[in-house]
């Protein structure tokens, strides 16, 4: 039996966004300025906002929560209330560093969106971020293909990476955000799949937790040298880049490395 389909998260799995840099940077600025005054309350600190810290308390959340999360994890007094200025201030910086082109996409995540559908199995974008569609619709898939000198039938000209995902759900609101499964059960359902069917691309521990939470399999990406932090929520298979999946394997339902 085959997948039935492929959810994707965006951030970190498709895309070297800009988040992580717009959230450790709005933290700064509002740290070193606005809040400047209840700052020696906090244990923040500009070295204190690590990649291990975007990982493990703000990757894969919507943004309030995430926003809320961050300003607990720091000790930062009123941390509910300061949270939607914090949100704002991200957002704001995130949107401006995507319009210039500060971030890229993953090679080996393209090839391997284009394998899977090649493989017949419908894929959905399925990202907590309400940037994501803006992310993948400026991504050129056919620009990519020829620059890489990849053939395959499906790219077209004008293809970007957002035509190439035959559902996207990224980016509406849920009930509940990860570790929750609410967003990863609906990307099912927008492909008329059971969760069981599916496989989940993630590279936030909260976001395998997730799949696993809507019994799906999930398949986590290390790319931030976090391979235990997605194995210990019980990641089926771990790799450091999607060109170590097994893609024959794909079509008999299971995730094995190459």
């Amino acid at each position: 039996m085959t997948f039935q389909g492929a959810v994707f998260d965006v951030d970190g799995v498709l895309v070297d966004s800009p988040h992580e840099p717009a959230w450790r940077d709005s933290l700064r600025e509002l740290m070193q300025g606005d809040w400047s005054d209840i700052a020696g309350e906090s244990t923040w600190s500009p070295d204190a906002f690590t990649s291990g810290v975007y990982q493990e308390v703000l990757s894969g959340k919507p943004r309030m929560a995430g926003a809320t999360d961050a300003l607990e994890y720091f000790h930062v007094p009123g941390a509910a209330e300061r949270a939607q200025v914090y949100a704002d201030r991200k957002q704001d910086k995130v949107v401006a560093l995507i319009d210039a082109g500060k971030f890229k996409a993953y090679p080996d995540a393209l090839r391997f969106v284009l394998a899977v559908k090649e493989a017949g199995i419908p894929v959905v974008a399925a990202s907590s971020s309400k940037n994501a569609g803006m992310l993948l619709r400026k991504i050129q898939l056919d620009a990519f293909a020829e620059r890489h000198e990849l053939h395959s039938s499906l790219v077209r000209p004008g293809l970007t990476l957002a035509d190439a995902f035959d559902a996207d759900v990224s980016g509406r609101d849920f009930a509940h955000g990860k570790p929750a499964p609410d967003i990863f059960l609906a990307a099912a359902r927008e492909l008329g799949a059971a969760p069981g069917g599916c496989f989940v691309v993630e590279d936030a521990p909260n976001g395998v937790q997730a799949a696993k939470a809507g019994e799906m399999a999930a398949l986590g990406v290390a790319r931030a040298d976090d391979a235990d932090l997605l194995t210990a929520k019980h990641a089926d298979l771990v790799v450091t880049t999607l060109d170590q999946v097994d893609l024959a394997a794909l079509a008999t339902g299971h995730l094995t490395r190459r």
